[in-house]
């Protein structure tokens, strides 16, 4: 993002080669094995290794949803907007697309985040009964809708339409949901991981 690079563009063409399988970035990593799972290596290792790589992808991961905010909050101030006193719609609650599985879920730790800055946090997931609510009830009056998670519901919306609900056109989108173009084509004023 820092160099203007598309990462899914990168990832594109270091893919293309047979031995190569470069991750999808995305807006946070959770659920019960993966956090967890490295710092156990890297405990196994202690005193053998330093695990430095194990270290730096944990702590780049559990940044993310940190990092979700700092790009609203970019988002938001082309539109004079301060964090502290918009209105965020989080897209996903579950750590997993389609599915109810909320431990260690990323949304869950951006949503404390937003409101020590003063946000006020709506969230929606078809996937869990908490947040199960109408997506338009949500969205209405929001100064940014924020994807959270690559729900297939969530492919399936109209840009044109979240526009319409939303009081600030702002999304951030953390799942690779949508493009720029798409975005902009809608009138919405566009951020998303791995997007300069």
């Amino acid at each position: 993002e820092a160099a203007g690079a598309d990462v899914w563009r990168v990832r594109e063409l270091v893919n293309k080669s047979p031995s190569r399988n470069m991750h999808l970035p995305g807006a946070g990593v959770g659920g019960h094995c993966i956090p967890k799972d490295g710092w156990l290596l890297a405990h196994g290792a202690a005193g053998a290794v330093t695990p430095h790589l194990i270290a730096a992808a944990r702590t780049v991961n559990e940044g993310m949803p940190a990092h979700m905010m700092v790009l609203a909050e970019a988002a938001l101030q082309e539109h004079g907007i301060v964090l502290e006193k918009a209105m965020i719609a989080l897209l996903g609650y579950s750590y997993l697309e389609d599915s109810d599985d909320t431990r260690h879920s990323p949304t869950a730790a951006l949503v404390p985040a937003l409101a020590s800055r003063g946000a006020t946090v709506r969230i929606h997931d078809p996937w869990v009964a908490e947040y199960r609510q109408p997506l338009q009830a949500i969205v209405s009056g929001c100064d940014a809708a924020i994807v959270m998670v690559r729900h297939k519901a969530y492919l399936e919306l109209d840009l044109p339409t979240l526009r319409g609900w939303l009081r600030t056109p702002v999304l951030v989108d953390g799942r690779h949901l949508f493009t720029r173009e798409q975005a902009e084509a809608a009138g919405l004023t566009f951020r998303a991981v791995g997007l300069g």
